[in-house]
Protein backbone atom coordinates (compact mmCIF):
# COMPACT_ATOMS: atom_id res chain seq x y z
CA UNK A 1 0.00 0.00 0.00
CA UNK A 2 1.44 3.37 -1.05
CA UNK A 3 2.04 5.99 1.64
CA UNK A 4 0.35 9.39 1.31
CA UNK A 5 2.40 12.27 -0.08
CA UNK A 6 3.52 14.29 2.99
CA UNK A 7 4.15 17.44 0.93
CA UNK A 8 0.59 17.35 -0.42
CA UNK A 9 -0.84 16.92 3.07
CA UNK A 10 1.17 19.85 4.42
CA UNK A 11 0.13 22.04 1.49
CA UNK A 12 -3.57 21.23 2.02
CA UNK A 13 -3.30 21.86 5.76
CA UNK A 14 -1.70 25.28 5.24
CA UNK A 15 -4.32 26.20 2.62
CA UNK A 16 -7.24 25.23 4.85
CA UNK A 17 -5.78 27.12 7.81
CA UNK A 18 -5.24 30.25 5.70
CA UNK A 19 -8.74 30.04 4.18
CA UNK A 20 -10.41 29.68 7.57
CA UNK A 21 -8.45 32.62 8.96
CA UNK A 22 -9.46 34.87 6.07
CA UNK A 23 -13.19 34.26 6.34
CA UNK A 24 -15.10 37.26 7.64
CA UNK A 25 -16.75 36.78 11.00
CA UNK A 26 -20.46 37.55 10.71
CA UNK A 27 -21.46 40.40 13.00
CA UNK A 28 -24.47 39.68 15.17
CA UNK A 29 -27.53 41.78 14.36
CA UNK A 30 -27.68 45.04 16.28
CA UNK A 31 -30.56 45.09 18.78
CA UNK A 32 -33.33 47.57 18.04
CA UNK A 33 -33.09 50.49 20.46
CA UNK A 34 -35.44 53.37 21.18
CA UNK A 35 -34.45 56.96 21.98
CA UNK A 36 -33.92 56.07 25.66
CA UNK A 37 -31.71 53.07 24.95
CA UNK A 38 -34.33 50.41 25.74
CA UNK A 39 -33.59 47.46 23.45
CA UNK A 40 -36.04 45.10 21.76
CA UNK A 41 -35.83 41.74 20.06
CA UNK A 42 -37.43 41.54 16.62
CA UNK A 43 -38.95 38.77 14.52
CA UNK A 44 -39.63 38.29 10.80
CA UNK A 45 -43.13 37.05 9.97
CA UNK A 46 -43.74 36.68 6.26
CA UNK A 47 -42.54 39.86 4.58
CA UNK A 48 -42.94 41.93 7.77
CA UNK A 49 -40.48 42.51 10.61
CA UNK A 50 -41.96 43.21 14.04
CA UNK A 51 -40.83 43.97 17.55
CA UNK A 52 -41.48 40.87 19.65
CA UNK A 53 -41.65 42.95 22.83
CA UNK A 54 -43.98 45.79 23.82
CA UNK A 55 -42.73 49.34 23.48
CA UNK A 56 -41.70 51.03 26.74
CA UNK A 57 -40.26 54.39 25.72
CA UNK A 58 -41.28 57.50 27.67
CA UNK A 59 -39.99 59.84 24.97
CA UNK A 60 -40.83 60.48 21.35
CA UNK A 61 -38.15 59.68 18.76
CA UNK A 62 -37.12 63.35 18.69
CA UNK A 63 -36.35 63.23 22.43
CA UNK A 64 -39.49 65.06 23.58
CA UNK A 65 -41.04 63.69 26.77
CA UNK A 66 -44.37 61.89 26.53
CA UNK A 67 -46.48 63.10 29.49
CA UNK A 68 -47.06 60.41 32.11
CA UNK A 69 -50.63 60.56 33.39
CA UNK A 70 -51.43 58.64 36.57
CA UNK A 71 -54.57 60.36 37.85
CA UNK A 72 -57.76 58.75 36.49
CA UNK A 73 -59.58 62.08 36.04
CA UNK A 74 -56.65 63.61 34.19
CA UNK A 75 -56.45 60.53 31.94
CA UNK A 76 -60.16 60.77 31.15
CA UNK A 77 -59.92 64.45 30.23
CA UNK A 78 -56.76 64.10 28.15
CA UNK A 79 -57.02 65.08 24.47
CA UNK A 80 -53.28 64.98 23.77
CA UNK A 81 -50.46 62.44 24.04
CA UNK A 82 -50.06 60.49 27.28
CA UNK A 83 -48.84 57.17 28.66
CA UNK A 84 -48.89 55.19 31.89
CA UNK A 85 -47.81 51.89 33.39
CA UNK A 86 -50.45 49.32 34.26
CA UNK A 87 -51.88 50.14 37.69
CA UNK A 88 -49.45 53.10 37.74
CA UNK A 89 -46.80 50.57 38.82
CA UNK A 90 -43.63 50.99 36.76
CA UNK A 91 -41.56 48.65 38.93
CA UNK A 92 -43.85 45.66 38.38
CA UNK A 93 -44.96 46.20 34.80
CA UNK A 94 -42.42 48.15 32.72
CA UNK A 95 -39.86 45.52 31.79
CA UNK A 96 -42.27 42.70 31.04
CA UNK A 97 -45.39 44.44 29.76
CA UNK A 98 -44.21 47.80 28.45
CA UNK A 99 -46.18 51.05 28.59
CA UNK A 100 -49.81 51.80 27.80
CA UNK A 101 -50.22 54.74 25.39
CA UNK A 102 -53.36 56.63 24.49
CA UNK A 103 -54.39 56.99 20.87
CA UNK A 104 -53.27 60.61 20.64
CA UNK A 105 -49.70 59.44 21.22
CA UNK A 106 -49.93 57.20 18.15
CA UNK A 107 -51.07 60.08 15.92
CA UNK A 108 -47.75 61.86 16.48
CA UNK A 109 -45.89 59.50 14.14
CA UNK A 110 -42.87 59.92 16.44
CA UNK A 111 -43.35 57.02 18.83
CA UNK A 112 -41.23 54.25 17.29
CA UNK A 113 -37.45 54.14 16.77
CA UNK A 114 -36.03 55.51 13.49
CA UNK A 115 -36.82 53.18 10.59
CA UNK A 116 -39.86 51.75 12.37
CA UNK A 117 -43.48 52.84 12.77
CA UNK A 118 -46.76 51.99 14.48
CA UNK A 119 -48.46 49.53 12.11
CA UNK A 120 -51.53 50.58 10.16
CA UNK A 121 -54.78 48.64 10.26
CA UNK A 122 -53.86 47.22 6.86
CA UNK A 123 -50.49 45.96 8.15
CA UNK A 124 -52.21 44.21 11.07
CA UNK A 125 -54.66 42.62 8.66
CA UNK A 126 -51.78 41.52 6.43
CA UNK A 127 -50.25 39.76 9.43
CA UNK A 128 -53.57 38.13 10.32
CA UNK A 129 -54.18 36.93 6.78
CA UNK A 130 -50.66 35.53 6.49
CA UNK A 131 -51.32 33.40 9.58
CA UNK A 132 -54.63 32.00 8.38
CA UNK A 133 -57.78 33.73 9.54
CA UNK A 134 -59.27 35.66 12.43
CA UNK A 135 -60.24 32.49 14.33
CA UNK A 136 -56.77 30.93 14.68
CA UNK A 137 -54.14 33.56 13.96
CA UNK A 138 -54.20 35.03 17.46
CA UNK A 139 -52.96 31.75 18.90
CA UNK A 140 -49.91 31.89 16.66
CA UNK A 141 -49.05 35.28 18.14
CA UNK A 142 -49.66 34.57 21.83
CA UNK A 143 -46.89 33.39 24.12
CA UNK A 144 -47.50 29.69 24.84
CA UNK A 145 -48.11 28.35 28.33
CA UNK A 146 -49.34 29.98 31.51
CA UNK A 147 -46.33 31.99 32.66
CA UNK A 148 -48.19 35.21 31.88
CA UNK A 149 -51.55 34.19 30.41
CA UNK A 150 -54.41 32.79 32.46
CA UNK A 151 -55.66 29.28 31.69
CA UNK A 152 -56.65 28.05 29.17
CA UNK A 153 -54.69 30.47 26.92
CA UNK A 154 -56.54 28.74 24.14
CA UNK A 155 -54.73 27.95 20.90
CA UNK A 156 -51.49 29.66 21.96
CA UNK A 157 -48.36 28.16 20.38
CA UNK A 158 -46.32 31.32 19.55
CA UNK A 159 -45.28 29.65 16.29
CA UNK A 160 -44.46 33.10 14.88
CA UNK A 161 -42.16 34.17 17.74
CA UNK A 162 -44.29 37.32 18.21
CA UNK A 163 -44.67 36.46 21.92
CA UNK A 164 -47.77 38.51 22.72
CA UNK A 165 -48.39 38.70 26.47
CA UNK A 166 -51.53 39.92 28.29
CA UNK A 167 -50.57 43.47 29.21
CA UNK A 168 -54.15 44.56 29.91
CA UNK A 169 -55.30 48.08 29.10
CA UNK A 170 -56.57 51.34 30.55
CA UNK A 171 -60.19 52.37 30.05
CA UNK A 172 -60.99 55.84 28.75
CA UNK A 173 -62.18 56.88 32.25
CA UNK A 174 -58.87 55.93 33.83
CA UNK A 175 -59.33 52.47 35.41
CA UNK A 176 -57.16 49.46 34.54
CA UNK A 177 -58.32 46.02 33.44
CA UNK A 178 -57.44 42.57 32.11
CA UNK A 179 -53.73 42.09 32.76
CA UNK A 180 -53.14 38.30 32.46
CA UNK A 181 -56.19 37.82 30.23
CA UNK A 182 -56.15 40.32 27.35
CA UNK A 183 -53.91 42.55 25.28
CA UNK A 184 -54.59 45.24 22.69
CA UNK A 185 -52.16 46.86 20.24
CA UNK A 186 -52.86 50.22 18.61
CA UNK A 187 -52.95 50.66 14.86
CA UNK A 188 -52.02 54.01 13.31
CA UNK A 189 -55.35 54.21 11.50
CA UNK A 190 -58.46 56.16 12.48
CA UNK A 191 -61.96 54.77 12.02
CA UNK A 192 -64.78 56.75 10.45
CA UNK A 193 -65.77 58.36 13.75
CA UNK A 194 -62.18 59.35 14.64
CA UNK A 195 -61.65 56.38 16.97
CA UNK A 196 -58.44 54.43 16.33
CA UNK A 197 -58.17 50.79 15.30
CA UNK A 198 -56.46 48.14 17.40
CA UNK A 199 -55.68 44.41 17.33
CA UNK A 200 -56.88 42.39 20.32
CA UNK A 201 -55.92 38.95 21.71
CA UNK A 202 -57.71 37.08 24.51
CA UNK A 203 -56.83 34.18 26.81
CA UNK A 204 -60.14 32.36 26.17
CA UNK A 205 -59.78 31.86 22.42
CA UNK A 206 -57.27 31.83 19.55
CA UNK A 207 -58.89 34.72 17.71
CA UNK A 208 -57.39 37.89 16.28
CA UNK A 209 -59.86 40.76 16.59
CA UNK A 210 -59.64 44.10 14.79
CA UNK A 211 -61.84 46.75 16.37
CA UNK A 212 -61.78 50.46 17.19
CA UNK A 213 -62.09 52.49 20.37
CA UNK A 214 -61.84 56.16 21.35
CA UNK A 215 -58.28 57.41 21.66
CA UNK A 216 -58.60 57.97 25.41
CA UNK A 217 -57.95 54.23 25.94
CA UNK A 218 -54.47 53.05 26.90
CA UNK A 219 -53.18 50.16 24.79
CA UNK A 220 -49.82 48.55 24.08
CA UNK A 221 -47.68 49.22 21.01
CA UNK A 222 -45.64 46.95 18.78
CA UNK A 223 -43.60 48.69 16.07
CA UNK A 224 -43.07 47.34 12.54
CA UNK A 225 -40.07 48.01 10.31
CA UNK A 226 -40.50 50.53 7.47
Amino acid sequence: MKSKNPILLITLTVFLFFFAGCRKTEKPAEPLADIEGNTYKTVKIGSQEWMDENLKTTKFADGTDIPIVNDAGAWCNLTASGYCWYNNDETTYKLTYGALYNGYTIVSGQLCPAGWHVPSKEEWLQLRDFLGDSLISGGKLKEAGLTHWLSPNKGADNSTGFTAIPAGFRYFEGSFSSVLSYTAFWAATDSVNNDAWFAGLYYGDAGFVMDHRIKKHGFSVRCIKN
